[in-house]
């Protein structure tokens, strides 16, 4: 199993290309079902997840294409198999986006339950709810759901018990192949939900309210093709952003939405760090000292709870104490014992984290537990003292694209060792 290797104290100076967004990628490679297509997505980034959605979708029927020179993903044909299976399903939650797809086209599917990082339980009933409202037969069978509308999906006012991107996702994809209008209140903002209504509408879906909590569509009898651009990835651009702040130095991220990264872009200059937009680019710059900073996780605008683990990186060289409370996943803080190895100060009471910022950290051995929390000791290995190995990072490759070439390109001493 590949581990990084890193050797910490040096400030990151140059230019990072931010890649297309990955929670984003998800759910338009399954819209894909939604028509014959060809779907052509450009900006698309080389990841395993794109990879195990390739391989569901390509099962189910589809035909996939990634150039990964082109850096575009091609999606067409009609599914022939309803069922995704567990082999595939557990390996990523986003898997159940095929869920609203299948049965909305073909009145039918059989997905696995999901699975993913071990953050938290993450039910999927507002998901299986809402297809409900809209007149789907929803049973569990043997770990799997069993989803069943043979008249096709009828429009529904549908309000979220609580915001949910996934279940927003969902819905608002079966809800473009449904008869009459159906509406979606409290739905999720992110960014990358506004990116796949956009797509949605350019294959023909009609939709309103896009960029707010309340969407409304009126079904079409079927979606065409279309060529869609796939917005920057938030969190990639966030966990650089965090990068040159924590080694005290100045990177401009190319590509970076300021207006995407929401209270993340605030809360660093809260910190100390200037966040300027040059262009369509973000440059970074820490030019003196941090300053601890609280912080609580909140659906979009607020606080990225995906930004969580790299914040906490952060503060923990900053001067004074930050508190870090976790709203959206109850299992977040497995980094914690990883960053105290290293010599951070922190404690857990909770939901809530208490970082009291000590001047260095200190390489070590340390061990990867999700996605976000790998790059996070990442993070934390570029502003320690010596030596730090980070182990377990096929986490890392989930979700950020040939990190190590795109650090050691602004002066960071990394490198991958192969197992």
């Amino acid at each position: 199993m590949d581990r990084i290797r890193i050797r910490g104290g040096r400030p990151l100076e140059g230019t990072i290309p931010i890649s297309g967004a990955k929670n984003a990628t998800l759910p338009l490679m399954a819209a894909a079902l939604l028509s014959d297509g060809p779907l052509v997505l450009r900006n698309a980034p080389d990841l395993a997840d794109i990879a195990t959605m390739g391989s569901l979708l390509e099962q189910h029927g589809l035909a996939v294409e990634h150039d990964r020179v082109a850096r575009s993903l091609t999606l067409s044909g009609n599914a022939t198999n309803l069922e995704a299976p567990y082999d595939l399903v557990r390996k990523m939650r986003a898997s159940v986006l095929v869920l609203g797809p299948l049965v909305a086209r073909h009145g039918r599917a059989r997905v696995s339950l999901p699975g993913g990082c071990a953050i938290g339980t993450r039910p999927v009933d507002i998901h299986l709810k809402g297809l409900e409202q809209m007149g789907a037969e929803i049973t569990l069978d043997a770990g799997y759901i069993e989803a069943a509308a043979p008249r096709g999906l009828k429009g529904a006012r549908i309000l979220f018990p609580q915001v949910s991107v996934g279940a927003t996702e969902n819905l608002l994809m079966a809800a473009c192949l449904a008869e009459g209008e159906t509406q979606l209140i409290n739905a999720a903002r992110e960014p990358e939900i506004e990116d796949l209504a956009r797509c949605l509408i350019a294959m023909g879906a009609q939709i309103e309210g896009v960029g707010t909590d309340r969407l409304v569509v009126e079904g079409v009898g079927s979606l065409g093709a279309a060529t869609h651009g796939i917005v920057p990835d938030r969190i990639e651009a966030g966990t650089y952003a965090c990068a040159a702040a924590i080694t005290g130095g100045s990177v401009l991220l190319q590509g970076a939405r300021a207006e995407h990264l929401g209270a993340v872009a605030r809360t660093l200059r809260e910190a100390g760090v200037e966040v300027e937009a040059v262009g369509e680019d973000l440059r970074i710059t820490r030019r003196d000292g941090l300053q601890g900073v609280d912080v609580m996780t909140e659906p979009f605008p607020g606080f990225a709870t995906d930004m969580q683990a790299q914040f906490m990186a952060l503060m923990a060289v900053a001067e004074g104490a930050a508190m870090v409370t976790e709203t959206i996943f109850e299992n977040r803080f497995m980094h914690v014992p990883e960053l105290n190895r290293m010599g951070a100060r922190i404690n857990v009471h909770g939901a809530s984290a208490i970082v009291r910022g000590v001047p260095r950290l200190s390489g070590a051995p340390v061990m990867a537990t999700d996605l976000r929390a790998s790059v996070s000791l990442i993070l934390a290995g570029l502003a320690a003292e010596g030596e730090t190995i980070v182990n377990r990072v096929y986490h890392l490759d989930r979700g950020y694209e040939r990190v190590e070439a795109k650090l050691a390109a602004v002066g960071a001493d990394i490198e991958r060792l192969p197992a």
